[in-house]
């Protein structure tokens, strides 16, 4: 559930920034009251802007400041800003970012920058990054970081304690155990800062240490690790290959992010948009994007009226079917959503596929024709009340029924059909479905209706 706190405190400081750029502010003021927020803040208040107030505050943020709020923009703002900035800046704003985060960083940046930045670089964590970039950014790999802490099983707890403490500041962020390995690098399992501080310190790592959590692979996509995440309530969980050997480490702010980011995706592909675009982008490329998207929805329509054409000569002798045979369309559109809806929810969390798919249609058969039989009663006595004709109340009631069942059976099939073609099922499942449920609730009912009627 969301923080109306938090959201209302967010909306007022957008309002704030855009008044004080309205009235003509001074600039000092403005920049004091931008740079005393949080980068993630910063960045949600440039992404809130119209691009000509934007260029404005972006000139007034802190070069500090400025890596950490590129990291939290979107990837369409992001590279508009980076397309006003010099090499230099851009290569200042990538220092001390984490090695996660300047890897998905240099993906949005020009060649020639990349270049520069790598060159900027020393040879240790050049070939870190290339580490990291090397394993695509949707996987445990490309989400990691290589900045981890290591120790052997035969040293004892005072040695690492010893160990810890001329490290000062180097221990990296988000660091609630250290990761035992062998004099091969091989993961082992990990010690815990708690199990550190409270066992005697003259204990051996290998008498204390915990052979958990297993080792997550670089080639495990995001979403899997995701789920690993939160089901065992981890904070931070090292990554391993093939032949179990420490690359890195993976921490729960990134994982947050796949949360979010995958959240966003699912929420804007059922609109058939991208989670990254810029709500402020120009209109020739927002209306391109989304004309696709159009014209994707105006053949399905056009499938429906085709059907709709076909009993043309009914629909001339009984218009009351022309008055009612969107109610059809629109009771299994809205039944088979909610089932869509749940199936691709359970998709993501790794609950249906296709050992379980038969037990789950049958259940939202059941709930369907439960559904449909009170709907349909109640349907078909408005219908008899509003043309006082039985009959026409007996097809409708029939062709809801028909349309609910079929919209069941299309909202778990469809899901998992296009899972198994590798199509996303947030982004094209919405628009067959309403296709099948449309076709159908009008065949359904026309035909019927043709059948006892003309």
């Amino acid at each position: 559930m969301p923080n109306t706190a938090i959201e209302t405190n967010k909306s007022t400081r957008v309002r704030d920034f855009n008044n004080a750029l309205n009235r003509g502010v001074p600039t000092s003021p403005i920049r004091l009251m931008l740079n005393a927020l949080h980068p993630a803040e910063i960045a949600h208040i440039i992404e809130s802007l119209t691009p000509d107030k934007r260029e404005i505050i972006w000139e007034l943020v802190d070069p500090e400041f400025e890596g950490d709020v590129l990291l939290h923009v979107g990837d369409e703002v992001r590279a508009s800003l980076i397309k006003k900035m010099e090499t230099e800046d851009i290569i200042s704003a990538t220092e001390g970012m984490d090695l996660d985060d300047l890897a998905d960083f240099m993906q949005d940046v020009p060649s020639s920058v990349y270049k520069a930045i790598i060159q900027s670089m020393d040879d240790q964590s050049r070939l870190r990054l290339e580490t990291v970039m090397s394993f695509p950014e949707d996987t445990a790999g490309g989400l990691m970081n290589t900045d981890t802490i290591a120790i052997r099983p035969d040293v004892t707890l005072d040695v690492v304690m010893r160990y810890l403490r001329r490290q000062n500041e180097k221990i990296p962020e988000n660091t609630d155990s250290l990761i035992v390995v062998d004099h091969h690098n091989k993961y082992l399992g990990t010690l815990s800062l708690a199990d550190l501080v409270s066992n005697d310190p003259t204990l051996r790592v290998s008498e204390v240490y915990k052979q958990e959590p297993e080792g997550i692979t670089a080639t495990m996509q995001e979403t899997q690790v995701a789920h690993i995440f939160t089901d065992h309530d981890l904070i931070s969980a090292p990554v391993v290959n093939e032949q179990g050997i420490l690359l890195g480490r993976i921490t729960i702010d990134d994982v947050v992010d796949v949360i979010r980011d995958d959240a966003e995706h699912s929420l804007m592909s059922m609109a058939g948009l991208d989670e990254d675009n810029d709500m402020f982008a120009p209109v020739i490329s927002s209306s391109m994007r989304r004309a696709v998207w159009l014209g994707v929805n105006l053949l399905t329509a056009l499938m429906a009226s085709a059907v709709i054409g076909v009993f043309e000569a009914t629909l001339e002798k009984v218009v009351a079917l022309a008055v009612l045979m969107p109610i059809v369309a629109s009771m299994g559109g809205i039944a088979g959503s909610q089932t869509l809806t749940l199936v691709i929810r359970g998709l993501a969390l790794g609950q249906i596929g296709f050992t379980n798919a038969k037990s789950l249609l049958i259940k939202e058969i059941a709930v369907s024709l439960l559904n449909g039989a009170l709907w349909s009663i109640i349907v078909g006595c408005i219908s008899i009340f509003w043309f006082g004709d039985i009959i026409l109340g007996l097809i409708i009631g029939a062709a809801i029924i028909i349309n609910l069942i079929i919209g069941a059976v299309s909202g778990i099939g469809i899901p998992l059909l296009l899972k198994q073609l590798h199509i996303d099922p947030a982004l094209a499942g919405g628009v067959v479905l309403t296709t099948i449920t449309d076709v159908i609730g009008f065949l359904a009912f026309l035909g019927l209706a043709t059948i006892i009627l003309i």
